[in-house]
């Protein structure tokens, strides 16, 4: 569309407000071949309009005005100033007079629904409508009428092919039904919700509560009682609250929000009075059709009661259990109770008859998370190198506020990196910044969370046969998961690393957890043990809930040995170390996995695309299925000092010895040490590496820092070059960490 061909939209004058008129040039008039009062169709905003044909009093050409009397409820709804209409998209019709018609009528007040009859409604609406054109689908706006009759949606007209015509006073009028304009409104606030990842529950919680609200009579004839309520639980920020709004759309339920801090009164009985009111604005509501009463956060309403409860407390949780058993099998409403913390609610909320059915919805999965992405992500201009598939594979743990989040972060960023704010289009390099700023909730002062940066293989110098090896047990299962599946290969439970001190262990560690997009919590004995009884015991069960929330993800307890111990050393089974090894071995079977802990189904998504795009979502639900678990990953020097039951398959399945760096593997180390480091020419590596028997990984690094400074401290602070004599120097001043006896010790270390 050209700017010559098409008119500019301009607000309608007053004299017009109340009409259907369409004033635009008379040129267009003659072109479009339209008479005065002719009936004209106007498409915009993906929405049509109705008016009447009328030139404009001053005659100029190229603006348009027109009133949205009868038009779509989506156009209806927003500003039409300022935008461009091009004249094929004014239609004139052929509207003949109806003889029947049939809508849904919207009056001010539910008082004015129960005091007049439907036929009184009927003639008032005929008398209304009256030498009006009506649209099929159209909402027509009666507010200018001073009436209680604010707009009726037009469902069916009766004129042959036609789709619209003309009322008259011979047009029967046939109303549907009759709701309240706040019903409305309500509807269309929840037409703008969509909903990504998490179907399969919104399937199963809608199936739950469409026979009480739907077909109540038909479980009456089966002489069974309509369930009444459900017990939604999910983590924070899972997206509950969202789902429930969804639902009520899809099902064109009116949604009753009871919240907190509008219940808790400050005088006695306020809060059982503001309780009770909500339910009777529930039945009101049900009174136009179905309705769902959604108690958010209602952990916070109805905790546990026990004799250090307050009384207003228990009378809260009294009144509503009171209120929940008064509900009759005629009232079409059900509650739905949504919480993080179901263990805090009192057991007489979770018997049936009050809330029957428990439904819980766990941390995204990965294709749902790519769900979520691609519904968050629909309106951001997207450049073609963003991958949201590997976005989701980055995002282990996130939940569906946590991706929000990311997204309107990566967004942020695109308008920083562009000039002026005009942000083109978000690209992969603006998600991949987001990623270091958004982290996922569930980790956000937690146990173990630890804030690394990034290590490549290439940073390690040497262990090729320990790094192929890592690679097997954590890399493998999340490139190949096709092969794994094919073959009936699990990933291990568990790995252990033992070795000299300073040989990369931790390093190698961090690297595995880089390279393969988990998430990573550490544990050490410091944070773990504590003075008060049980406690260690609780924080490391805690560090493998969130472990198994945010999973795929790696747990690594760095010097195991510290931690655990031997049970037959210790003397005692009744030790701390005996007792967190007991919690270890436990989560370890994955005997501690919790029912709340449940993960989203594995339910594939069907997307739009060719048969790359199925390739791709097959080796996504392979991923999800062959990586499920949480891998331990344990450091240590003392092998030998080990309970015999951790080292058994199937709790620490790859056992693998980290040695020392031989020549090449120094060489290597000197060189990843030296790549920041200028060095004079008469520096020889090969030299220096053959030199340093008995150096660990952490002494080489030691001792390019010490020729360093040696440079500094003898040239000044000039120097350009580090000289190979400085590194002789080091060399003499230092002594290597390692010892034969220690090697031989740690070789031949007995572990099974």
């Amino acid at each position: 569309m050209t700017l010559m061909e098409g008119v500019r939209v301009l607000p309608l004058d007053t004299m017009d407000l109340d009409t259907q008129h369409c004033r635009m040039g008379p040129s267009l008039m003659i072109r479009l071949k339209l008479r005065l009062g002719s009936p004209v169709l106007i498409r915009v905003h993906q929405g049509t309009c109705l008016c009447t044909a009328w030139p404009r009093q001053d005659l100029i050409e190229g603006y348009l005005q027109f009133s949205t009397q009868c038009a779509t409820p989506v156009l209806s709804t927003k500003t039409l100033n300022g935008l461009m209409v091009d004249s094929a998209q004014i239609k004139p019709l052929t509207c003949p007079k109806l003889t029947c018609l049939r809508g849904k009528v919207f009056v001010q007040s539910l008082e004015y629904k129960r005091d007049v009859s439907e036929r009184s409604i009927q003639e008032l609406l005929k008398e209304l409508l009256n030498g009006l054109y009506v649209h099929e689908g159209h909402l027509v706006e009666l507010s200018h009428a001073k009436t209680e009759i604010r707009f009726v949606l037009v469902e069916k007209v009766n004129s042959g092919s036609h789709t619209a015509g003309l009322v008259t006073g011979k047009t029967h009028v046939d109303i549907s039904v009759v709701q309240t304009v706040k019903h409305y409104q309500s509807q269309q606030q929840m037409l703008l919700l969509t909903l990504g990842g998490v179907e399969d529950v919104c399937a199963s919680l809608k199936e739950i509560i469409t026979f009480p609200l739907r077909y109540p009579q038909a479980l009456g004839q089966l002489g069974l009682s309509c369930p009444r309520g459900v017990l939604l639980i999910g983590p924070p920020g899972v997206g509950k609250t969202l789902l429930v709004r969804y639902m009520a759309k899809d099902i064109g339920a009116t949604l009753v929000t009871v919240n907190g801090p509008e219940v808790i009164g400050s005088r006695p009985g306020e809060s059982e009075e503001n309780l009770r009111r909500m339910f009777d604005q529930a039945r009101d509501a049900a009174e136009e059709g179905p309705c769902i009463l959604l108690i958010d956060e209602i952990d916070s309403l109805c905790p546990r009661r026990t004799g250090s409860s307050s009384a207003p407390e228990n009378r809260l949780v009294a009144q509503l259990l009171t209120l929940m058993d008064a509900i009759g099998s005629d009232e079409g409403f059900v509650i739905i109770g949504a919480t993080n913390q179901p263990d805090t609610l009192d057991p007489a909320l979770r018997r049936p008859g009050r809330f029957d059915r428990e439904v819980i919805m766990g941390v995204p999965s990965l294709l749902q998370r790519r769900s979520i992405l691609q519904c968050v992500c629909r309106e951001m201009p997207l450049s073609p190198d963003v991958d949201l598939s590997a976005v989701a594979e980055m995002t282990c743990g996130y939940v569906g506020a946590d991706l929000s989040a990311l997204s309107r972060e990566a967004a942020l960023q695109a308008m920083q990196h562009s000039q002026e704010g005009a942000c083109e289009c978000v690209e992969m390099q603006h998600f991949t910044g987001a990623l270091r700023q958004v982290q996922p909730s569930c980790l956000r002062s937690s146990i173990g969370a630890t804030d690394f940066k990034p290590i490549n293989w290439e940073q390690i110098g040497g262990l090729e046969e320990v790094k192929l090896k890592l690679k097997q047990s954590i890399e493998w299962p999340m490139k190949f998961p096709e092969a794994f599946m094919r073959l009936g290969i699990s990933r291990p439970k568990g790995v252990l690393l033992y070795g000299p001190p300073g040989c990369a262990k931790t390093k190698l560690v961090k690297a595995a957890a880089s390279s393969s997009h988990c998430t990573f919590l550490s544990l050490s004995g410091a944070e773990l043990f504590s003075p008060y009884v049980g406690d260690s015991e609780k924080t490391l069960a805690q560090l493998f809930v969130q472990a198994r929330a945010c999973a795929p993800s790696i747990v690594f307890l760095d010097e195991i040995d510290s931690m655990v111990g031997s049970r037959a050393d210790s003397g005692s089974s009744h030790s701390v170390q005996s007792q967190v090894l007991s919690v270890l071995l436990t989560e370890l079977d994955g005997v501690g996995f919790r029912t709340l802990e449940r993960r989203s189904s594995r339910k594939v998504v069907q997307f739009e695309g060719g048969k790359q795009e199925e390739t791709r979502l097959h080796q996504m639900e392979l991923q999800e299925l062959c990586n499920k678990d949480v891998l331990i990953v344990a450091a240590t020097n003392r092998p030998d000092v080990l309970d015999s039951a951790l080292l058994r398959p199937g709790r620490l399945d790859q056992i693998i010895y980290v040695p020392p760096p031989d020549i090449e593997g120094r060489l290597a180390v000197l060189r990843i040490c030296t790549e920041r480091i200028p060095l004079h020419q008469d520096v020889c590596l090969q030299d220096l590496a053959a030199r340093t028997d008995l150096f660990s990984g952490a002494d080489l690094e030691n001792l390019c820092k010490e020729a360093a400074l040696l440079a500094l401290r003898e040239d000044g602070f000039s120097v350009s070059c580090v000289e190979q004599k400085y590194f002789l120097r080091a060399l003499q001043s230092l002594t290597p960490s390692l010892s034969p006896e220690q090697l031989k010790q740690n070789i031949h270390s007995t572990l099974y």
